[in-house]
């Protein structure tokens, strides 16, 4: 009787292994991983800011030469908070190994910047947009882990070029108090971050964090009361990004 309860016993724990590895059997993932070459879509959660760098004599007022007399009072502080944005683009993917693939992610994104200044007599802050949609090329080396079940973890890294279409447009002639801060219209970064391949019988889908940030300096040098205290901007992003594959 016990080696038949024993016999009835090792059946049940066989037929539960095997049930148990047909459920967690790796997933095809879409065949995302099968060819050297492959292809996708993502959407992204964009935030922005710029890193300021001021004038010696960034805090003294603007005189305008104009008027004759100074058009703004000596500023307190000058800063840049993250503004949210999206993004949509695409990936092609080109496998080096099983484990390093290069990879370029071409995307519009609108994401507007915002540079605020406070004076020493004045209660209100003066906030100036920097209104900009940029179409962004990266180029990215990605080194993946090991596969487990149906995940593995990545590390990227790699550099950017950014073209900006549209934005706002303002003269010489314009009021001193209502100029915009322009920025250059092309511009390059690098960029780092790491994410997860998950895979699901049909596609393959990863979520990723990125830190990219700009060389050299973004600011159109102007005279008029927002550009001549800053010497230096450049720009600082956080993107977490969905890829679809």
């Amino acid at each position: 009787m016990i080696k038949r309860y024993l016999a009835i016993l090792t059946v049940l724990l066989c037929c539960s292994n095997i049930s148990r590895a047909q459920q967690f059997a790796p997933a095809w993932g879409g065949g995302a991983d099968q060819t050297d070459l492959s292809f996708g879509f993502s959407f992204s959660y964009v935030s922005s800011n710029f890193k300021i760098v001021k004038q010696p004599n960034w805090r003294s007022p603007y005189f305008d030469a104009d008027l004759g007399k100074p058009a703004t009072d000596s500023l307190n502080s000058i800063s840049s908070p993250s503004t949210p944005g999206f993004a949509v683009g695409f990936i092609t993917r080109y496998r080096i190994t099983d484990h390093l693939e290069v990879r370029t992610t071409p995307s519009l994104v609108f994401s507007d910047k915002k540079l605020i200044y406070t004076y020493a007599n004045t209660t209100e802050p003066i906030e100036k947009q920097v209104q900009t949609t940029t179409v962004d090329l990266p180029l990215s080396l990605k080194l993946k882990s090991d596969r487990i079940g149906n995940m593995r973890a990545y590390l990227l890294g790699g550099v950017k070029f950014s073209g900006a279409i549209g934005g706002k447009k303002d003269d010489a002639n314009t009021a001193p108090l209502d100029r915009i801060v322009k920025n250059v219209k092309s511009y390059s970064s690098y960029e780092a971050g790491f994410g997860f391949d998950i895979y699901f019988e049909y596609f393959k889908l990863s979520p990723e964090l990125k830190v990219t940030n700009t060389f050299g300096n973004m600011l159109v040098p102007e005279n008029h009361p927002f550009s001549s205290p800053i010497s230096k901007l450049s720009l600082h992003t956080i993107m977490f990004s969905l890829y679809f594959e």
